[in-house]
């Protein structure tokens, strides 16, 4: 009986932890969706100010950018320790340095990182935009031609139906992505899935042949800019093809 009374309140408190820490990432979240809407403003500006040749303010801004970014990847960190919290948070009788953990999450998400930080991608596009004011269709310095595969347009989203759903990621109610494969799907179709299919609930994207993991198939921080970014350029091409079609059927 002691025992079970003891647990009690462990458990409560691991509760209470992992509400904390999701709100506070959810917070995180908001404000990393903020810095990337100041990105594309900023990109805007620096579009402008490159037409208008000011060569000086261009690089300022571009030191803002970085520096922007800077706070960006911090950020991105910091809402993944925090998710870590949430999800493996367990009490103990000793009284936890709930900072060194932070400190100690973050720097293990930076060390285990396989690619470069997402800033990188969003400074690409900053710099591409720039330069294809004067220079569209050439190389920016430093890159070769047929590694070019990086433009202002493009977007970090792998599949553009749930393959579960058949839905349009962009139209998705709660979007997770694989942490391993990087593939979206509706959350809770996908949680189904991979209980139904234990103990090797293969990504159900055809071809693809990562194993999922309860663990690792999450809201990541940047899931939601992403979809956001996809909407923005499919609308943009959808404007582009509406301006085709009137100019053949005048030209006709």
């Amino acid at each position: 009986m002691a025992s079970a009374a003891t647990s009690r309140p462990s458990n409560s408190a691991g509760a209470r932890i992992a509400t904390a820490a999701s709100t506070i990432s959810s917070d995180n979240e908001t404000l990393m969706a903020d810095i990337r809407k100041s990105l594309n403003i900023f990109k805007s500006i620096g579009i402008d100010l490159e037409k208008q040749e000011e060569t000086d303010k261009v690089k300022k801004l571009d030191e803002v950018v970085l520096e922007l970014l800077g706070k960006f990847d911090e950020c991105a960190l910091f809402s993944g320790a925090l998710q870590s919290i949430s999800n493996n948070y367990q009490p103990s009788d000793q009284p936890t340095d709930f900072r060194k953990v932070l400190e100690d999450g973050m720097a293990k998400l930076k060390a285990s990182s396989q690619s470069g930080p997402e800033s990188d991608r969003l400074y690409r596009q900053f710099k591409e935009a720039i330069w294809n004011v004067h220079h569209a269709g050439e190389p920016m310095p430093g890159d070769e031609q047929e590694d070019l595969v990086m433009t202002s347009t493009q977007v970090n989203v792998l599949n553009i139906n749930c393959p579960l759903t058949g839905k349009p990621v962009v139209d998705l109610v709660n979007p997770v992505r694989c942490v391993d494969c990087k593939h979206i799907y509706e959350r809770d179709p996908i949680m189904h899935y991979i209980r139904m299919q234990k103990p090797q609930p293969r990504c159900p994207v055809a071809g693809c042949p990562k194993i999922l993991q309860v663990g690792k198939v999450v809201c990541d921080p940047l899931l939601r800019g992403d979809l956001e970014e996809l909407c923005l350029a499919e609308t943009a091409a959808n404007r582009h093809h509406v301006v085709e079609d009137f100019t053949e059927l005048y030209d006709d």
